[in-house]
């Protein structure tokens, strides 16, 4: 089962520093056939404008990976973390049993971004923040763990879910190829570019919700820079 969800569709918010669209259910955007995929529960696809941000605020039990399309964010949090993730790289908050954080866009520039929820296996994780580079030329033509629960995914940042954040950048008429099981609930979102999963073809910036299949085939019908969620139910 493969569907498109086209970013023209999606729930949309405009608050003058910050243009939101959510893929799920999410602040005032309710629609209770998009509530979560699986254990992911956003999917925010965020402009914010140059000295502007989300002020200090709490979390508690969800996994919050943030992937930055361009610009920065600057990280702050109760636990005294602070870092300012690029381009192409990921940070990582797991809010466990509490954590206040804030994010800005220091940068001269608008910041765009991808923020997305898991919903954690456990409730009561120790809350935690990491971020890394991600380069863009290591995912070329295969996806790469870039938040991972699983044991043996390498260099990916931790989460404290059955649940991976993976990303591949394909040149146009490449393909790429992820194995999975039909128990796994797969959301894609290609960044940038028009892509075929499994011959069913989406835009830049569209959710593509998957299940039931054992593997997906992704071909670039431009330079495509992809996002991945695979999560269990």
């Amino acid at each position: 089962m493969i569907e498109v969800r086209p970013f023209a569709g999606i729930g949309a918010a405009r608050h003058g520093w910050l243009d939101a669209h959510h893929h799920f259910s999410f602040a005032n955007y309710h629609d209770p056939d998009r509530v979560h995929w699986g254990a992911l529960r956003v999917w925010n696809d965020d402009a914010i404008a140059a000295g502007t941000g989300f002020p200090p605020h709490p979390h508690r039990d969800m996994e919050i990976i943030t992937y930055v399309r361009s610009g920065a964010i600057t990280h702050e949090d109760s636990l005294g973390n602070k870092g300012r993730t690029e381009a192409g790289d990921v940070q990582v908050m797991s809010a466990g049993t509490g954590i206040t954080h804030a994010e800005y866009n220091r940068e001269a520039g608008p910041t765009t971004l991808f923020q997305i929820w898991i919903m954690p296996d456990a409730r009561g994780h120790a809350p935690r923040w990491g971020a890394r580079p991600f380069p863009k030329g290591d995912r070329a033509g295969q996806f790469v763990p870039l938040a991972s629960g699983r044991e043996g995914d390498g260099d990916a940042l931790w989460i404290g879910a059955d649940a991976r954040v993976l990303g591949a950048t394909v040149k146009a008429g490449e393909s790429v190829t992820y194995e999975t099981s039909k128990d796994r609930w797969l959301y894609l979102v290609s960044a940038q570019g028009a892509i075929r999963v499994n011959g069913v073809k989406a835009d830049a910036r569209d959710g593509v919700a998957i299940h039931d299949e054992d593997r997906i085939t992704v071909t670039a019908d431009q330079d495509a820079e992809l996002v991945l969620v695979d999560s269990a139910a």
